[in-house]
């Protein structure tokens, strides 16, 4: 799902960009050991195992695309990884709204977050799905790809610059080497799931991950996956770790379209009994017909990205200029029906590292014209390419009648989200891009939130074609000096200061931050919390 990402990701020659987005991965065919248990249901179907009782199906909709990447060190699909959260396991893991870090895998947290040497002991018993028992060197196996100089990997990302390397101690224990004290690092064990060593070291099996293939030790197992419709799961009943599972069939349907979503949990003989990526729409009629509606506000927003090598968005006035000339007050009225907020920083109000930027994009259209004449710019014609994910479809008449307004002509391109960014990956010419980010899919730290958007081997700054200016130079060098900076404040404060020159430079740059609700039947559901970030967690939810 391209409408949920952005990433911290080296640059990607095309076909190894397109496995990591899904777009070779949807299409294939599965690998032999999974498409023998795909027969099953198309998404408008449950799985059977209805009605009343514990062992009934837990029928879920969720509103993203299940045919993006399901590699654990590559995906950054909503889908992929909230089902990655409930097959696989790291080292830790963290509460999906707290995040805190919780032992998974491993049989504790360390107790000196400061230290350089981290060691770890595996649960003892943990198997993975295929009855096979989880060792060290499944551990080290996850590491060297992911810290592997010749594999480009969305996780490297999250760990290369503090990560030395993972040692085997014995069959049961590892230890991971840091360059330097990190203690934001332990929250980001999560992102490095463990997987069988025999299972992916074999040839082709990143591919087969690509497209589907996941064998985990977690709670459930996957038993099915059909892209672009659904995948299936079931309880492993040999999990031995802290979160047991309650269910003992689920069936995910992606649904992406906001009528069909909504119609699937709606009425008394809804199809399911969960969905996420609800329309502000509609959330009175849902809650009218019992079902509850919640929402979790992130880091979740709408971004303009800008071709900084297509003139005049070299000139940072004018990427000024339309950021000002947006009237996002009415945008979060209007499309977001009061569930946002205009940006005043990258991150969102509520990161702990959160300090209002020295460049606030209020609204501002005398400014915004004062800013384009300064830049010698008029009669500018702009076509925003835009994906077409339903909120973000919702915000673009208001960026043209806000363009529109400062003599700016302004043509809106919504398009199917693999279809802009294969564009961008082919390095076709635009001028500006509109698109949906969620970095907090990754962690709260603001560390990985900005690196996930900005270094010199970023994705986006490939497509921003901005890594060679002088100031992301300087940039990148800041953002690396504050990441080996020992003392909490004085890195949070380095990254305050450092994210005012994001702010300042807009080149990828959030307009509105907004909140993301789920909805469920709370007579059939317990245990529910509403993410802000996409995707649907049910490790601590149970049957009413």
């Amino acid at each position: 799902m391209r409408d949920d990402v952005t990433h911290d990701v080296p640059a990607l020659h095309r076909r190894s960009f397109l496995k990591y987005t899904g777009a070779l991965g949807a299409a294939a065919a599965l690998a032999p050991s999974l498409a023998a248990c795909s027969s099953g249901p198309e998404s408008t179907n449950d799985t059977g195992g209805g009605g009343g009782g514990k062992g009934r199906t837990l029928t879920a909709v969720i509103g993203y695309g299940n045919d993006g990447s399901w590699d654990p060190t590559q995906t950054a699909s909503a889908f992929a990884m909230a089902g990655n959260n409930h097959i696989y396991e790291g080292l830790l893991d963290t509460d999906p709204i707290s995040r805190q870090p919780y032992a998974a895998l491993a049989t504790q947290v360390p107790a000196d977050l400061n230290a350089t040497s981290w060691k770890f002991t595996l649960r003892a018993g943990a198997r993975f799905h295929d009855g096979k028992p989880v060792t060290a060197d499944d551990v080290v196996f996850v590491f060297d790809r992911i810290l592997d100089p010749n594999t480009q990997t969305l996780a490297k990302g999250f760990f290369a610059s503090w990560l030395k390397e993972v040692r085997k101690i014995d069959a049961q224990n590892v230890e991971l080497v840091l360059k330097f004290p990190f203690p934001e690092g332990i929250s980001r064990l999560t992102l490095a799931k463990i997987m069988p060593k025999h299972v992916f070291a074999k040839p082709g099996a990143w591919d087969d991950a690509i497209k589907g293939l996941a064998v985990g030790s977690g709670p459930y197992r996957q038993t099915a996956h059909h892209p672009k419709s659904n995948t299936t799961f079931e309880a492993f009943a040999d999990y031995n770790g802290p979160r047991r599972p309650a269910f003992k069939k689920m069936n995910w349907l992606t649904i992406v379209d906001a009528a069909p979503r909504v119609a699937k949990i709606s009425g008394s003989d809804a199809g399911a009994q969960i969905a996420d990526n609800i329309p502000y729409a509609n959330i009175g009629q849902l809650e009218s017909g019992g079902m509850t509606v919640a929402g979790g506000a992130g880091m979740n927003n709408l971004f303009l990205m800008f071709n900084t090598q297509h003139k005049p968005f070299d000139d940072v006035r004018v990427r000024q200029a339309l950021h000002y000339a947006i009237d996002t007050e009415k945008m979060v009225q209007v499309a977001l029906k009061g569930h946002g907020k205009p940006s005043s920083s990258f991150l969102n109000e509520a990161n702990p590292a959160y300090r209002r930027a020295k460049t606030v994009y209020d609204y501002d259209p005398d400014k915004a014209k004062a800013l384009l004449k300064a830049a010698g710019v008029s009669g500018l014609k702009i076509e925003i390419l835009a994906v077409n994910v339903s909120w973000i479809v919702d915000c673009l008449p208001t960026i043209k009648s806000s363009w529109d307004a400062i003599g700016v002509r302004t043509t809106l391109s919504p398009q199917e989200t693999t279809a802009v960014f294969t564009k961008m990956d082919q390095k076709q010419d635009y001028q500006v891009v509109a698109a949906a980010s969620n970095p907090n899919q990754f962690g709260l730290d603001a560390d990985l939130i900005m690196h996930y958007n900005y270094g010199p081997q970023n994705l986006w700054m490939q497509y921003a074609r901005w890594a060679g200016n002088s100031v992301a130079k300087q940039l990148f060098k800041d953002m690396d000096r504050a990441t080996q900076e020992p003392d909490a404040e004085k890195k949070k404060a380095m990254i305050q200061d450092y994210i005012d020159v994001v702010a300042e430079q807009a080149v990828l740059y959030p307009v509105v931050h907004n909140e993301l609700m789920t909805a469920w039947d709370p007579k059939k559901l317990s245990g529910i919390r509403p993410q802000p970030y996409p995707g649907i967690n049910l490790l601590q939810a149970k049957w009413v």
